[in-house]
């Protein structure tokens, strides 16, 4: 099991910037993408962005958040982030950090949720 703790939401002013962090944490053999998702009232959950873990690789962002957020990690620390600026009304919702891990080196694949963390951009 992965578990995933993440931090950083709250309100925030259209313009405005956030950074989530999100950590790892528990029994597995590897982790090998780490990202987040957002919700909003009454939509589908959406990926926002993701990265490859523990290195190399390249990130995929939602064509929405595209040269407005960032996502970085720190592989040493099973952490990411997700640094997030020119926020606008539309970006409100709760975040979910995700991981895809491995128990074993030939083992398959499972996903781990985080309990998720609001972001709301209003005036």
């Amino acid at each position: 099991q992965v578990q995933l703790v993440e931090s950083g939401g709250g309100l925030v002013q259209p313009g405005g910037s956030l950074r989530l962090s999100c950590s790892a944490s528990g029994t597995f053999f590897s982790i090998n993408v780490m990202g987040w998702y957002r919700q909003a009232p009454g939509k589908q959950r959406e990926l926002v962005a993701q990265i490859p873990m523990p290195s190399g690789g390249s990130t995929n962002y939602a064509d929405s958040v595209k040269g407005r957020f960032t996502i970085s990690r720190d592989s040493a620390k099973n952490r990411v982030y997700l640094q997030m600026n020119s926020l606008k009304p539309e970006d409100t919702a709760v975040y979910y950090c995700n991981a895809d891990a491995k128990r074993a080196p030939l083992g398959s694949t499972f996903r781990s949720w985080g309990q998720g963390t609001q972001v709301t951009v209003s005036s």
